[in-house]
């Protein structure tokens, strides 16, 4: 039996989850703000108190490696790698789009369509990618400037849920009867549990010295407009 924790701090969601092999025990998460630094040792310590466990007791740590926000992801990194480091736990690096698309699988049950998961990456970009309903990547993870030919071949055969909070600015442009923005699908570590134990049944573990989060794109500093 493998005690996994997980965690995706991707996007403005924070959420940590405690899985028992693949099943889902328990979850605290809050959207809205990012305020992952105040509540993740928080949430971790909630949960596993809740569940009668100690961080001893874990055997693996799950984290979002991206895309996603820079300093979100780094975040939830540090803090993975902290806990990691401080007992002797292997960490387990997941795919912050896939994780998504494996929640929408599961929810929407829909086995003729395609999954789109989308993170905001500002403007009209976003973080994209597209699976198959058994979860297969059809398209790798890319940063994308939706338009109205986007996705034009695959709409015109096939119905793509199109979810992520990149999702709503490009529902008035990819507006082709295929084109289902129905379903949220938010980033949350609910979704992260059966990719997780896959991966710790194989022992594909993250060398915690060398791990980096998967930004995709060099993070950007804005500078202030005030005068000084």
């Amino acid at each position: 039996m493998a005690l996994i924790l997980a965690i995706e701090t991707a996007t403005k969601i924070c959420s940590v989850a405690l899985f028992k092999n693949n099943e889902l025990i328990d979850c605290e998460e809050l959207g809205g703000q990012y305020s992952h630094a105040e509540l993740l040792a928080p949430f971790a310590d909630t949960l596993l108190k809740r569940n009668g466990c100690k961080i001893a007791d874990l055997n693996a740590i799950a984290v979002s490696k991206g895309p996603g926000s820079y300093t979100g992801l780094r975040i939830g990194v540090a803090f993975a790698k902290g806990i990691c480091y401080g007992n002797s736990i292997p960490l387990i690096a997941i795919n912050t789009l896939e994780a998504m698309a494996y929640g929408a699988i599961e929810k929407l049950k829909d086995n003729n369509a395609l999954y789109c998961p989308m993170i905001d990456a500002r403007r009209m970009e976003v973080y994209v990618s597209l699976f198959h309903a058994n979860g297969e990547e059809l398209e790798a993870v890319t940063a994308k400037i939706i338009d109205e030919t986007s996705f034009e071949e695959k709409l015109k055969s096939q119905k793509v849920y199109f979810f992520g909070d990149g999702a709503a600015k490009c529902q008035s442009i990819l507006n082709a009867t295929n084109a289902d923005f129905s379903y949220s699908g938010e980033t949350s570590a609910r979704h992260m549990g059966n990719l997780a134990f896959q991966k710790y049944e194989l022992q594909q573990f993250e060398d915690l010295a060398y791990f980096e989060p998967y930004y995709l794109k060099e993070f950007l500093a804005i500078k202030s407009k005030k005068l000084v």
